[in-house]
């Protein structure tokens, strides 16, 4: 905990110091501090409860409480904000060590980063930022981006929640599904329709909060994995929100959307990644200790093929993660990249998460073993935040507007 306590104003030192940040092969100290500081941190406090919250679907507020004075909420918000201004190869190794000990909190801290304090330091005006960003960065409110409706998830013109302007203020009415920190988001940022008969033109973000009349969150989902995330519905019954928590302008919605997306994209890679380290980790261990045949199974040339195949995707999928990363803080376009980096990383651990259900054998499909859990976990990776077939969409039309 006391590494923990000095690993944001140490990072901050060396950044602001001019410690240039590049792609490269051998870490820099910095980002190894950061991957050591917050693995002690994810296996101290939820190394022992991963299997139990899981089990019970509990959201584990205990261990919340002690991220928030660590600016785990705040991660790339600037300093002026309270936030920890990381650079972006940073903030994924933070992703990745926590979801290598739970996926589900690591998807509260990557949702709420990315997604739900993105949109809003890069779209909103500079009143809505002093609103907002600092309760945002410390953790005391939680965000969430809310695009899933029952007809709309993939196709955002889909979506049926209209936003109705009414003297100083809107009046919006809809039902948002599958919202990650759906339960527990204070500052949901909600995706709706301006114009019914111009639904992309039209398309608009709202900042809503939760104590406004007309809000309302549903049940808990019951999921197959993530399950210590609260993911639930978000209802919208003729909620009032005032004009001054328009994100950007009408109509931009589709721009704020995208730009948010592809930000999201680079936290769920590197989620996808730490989730395949876990399961690669307890596979060689595994390995090593199980006996067949007079001696272990590791010994195996079929079992040290796979292994050497999930050593090579992990490590591709993790030099994807950083190159977006790279990119994104030049300040190049990073669409393309976000969804290979995404779609990449998400196969790969849901290809490495069933080779190591394989490994353990009977052992692996017993939920006294954590890669059962790491295997229903790694699934979700390829659908939120775009499916693998949208990724393969955003990819495919880049390369072809890309000149020969």
């Amino acid at each position: 905990m006391c590494s923990a306590r000095l690993i944001m104003p140490e990072l901050n030192r060396q950044y602001h110091e001019g410690v240039k940040i590049e792609v490269d092969f051998n870490p820099c100290m910095k980002h190894k501090l950061v991957r050591k500081t917050v693995r002690e941190f994810a296996e101290a406090e939820l190394g022992p409860i991963a299997h139990e919250i899981d089990a019970e679907a509990r959201f584990p507020l205990e261990v919340i409480e002690k991220m928030r004075p660590l600016n785990f909420f705040g991660l790339q918000v600037p300093r002026r904000f309270g936030g920890a201004d990381i650079d972006s190869i940073s903030y994924a190794i933070t992703i990745e060590e926590i979801s290598r000990v739970s996926g589900a909190v690591g998807l509260c801290v990557t949702v709420h980063n990315s997604v739900g304090v993105f949109p809003i330091l890069k779209f909103a005006t500079e009143e809505q930022k002093q609103r907002f960003i600092p309760k945002l960065a410390s953790g005391e409110h939680i965000g969430a981006f809310c695009l899933t409706e029952a007809n709309a998830g993939s196709d955002a013109s889909g979506v049926e929640t209209h936003a109705v302007l009414d003297g100083n203020g809107y009046i919006i009415n809809g039902t948002k599904i599958f919202v990650t920190n759906g339960g527990i988001c204070s500052i949901p940022l909600i995706f709706a329709i301006a114009d019914p008969g111009k639904p992309s033109a039209s398309a608009s973000v709202f900042i809503v909060e939760k104590h406004m009349p007309g809000f309302s969150v549903g049940e808990i989902e019951d999921l197959c994995g993530m399950r210590a995330n609260p993911v639930s519905s978000l209802f919208l019954e003729d909620c009032r929100v005032p004009e001054e928590n328009l994100l950007g302008k009408v109509g931009d919605g589709m721009k704020i959307g995208f730009a948010a997306l592809d930000t999201g994209r680079i936290g769920i890679g590197a989620q996808a990644v730490g989730i395949a380290q876990a399961a690669f980790e307890a596979s060689v261990k595994y390995s090593r200790e199980r006996q067949q045949f007079s001696k272990p199974i590791s010994s195996f040339q079929s079992v040290q093929n796979i292994l050497a195949d999930m050593a090579t995707q992990i490590d591709a999928s993790r030099l994807l993660v950083y190159r977006v990363c790279a990119l994104k803080d030049s300040g190049k376009p990073f669409s393309k990249e976000a969804s290979m980096a995404k779609l990449f990383c998400s196969s790969a651990a849901s290809m490495i998460t069933g080779q190591a259900v394989q490994i353990h054998g009977g052992y692996g499909y017993s939920k006294e073993y954590d890669v059962e859990r790491y295997f229903r976990d790694a699934k979700v990776t390829e659908i939120y935040e775009g499916t693998s077939e949208i990724q393969r969409m955003v990819i495919s039309r880049n390369v072809l507007a890309e000149p020969m």
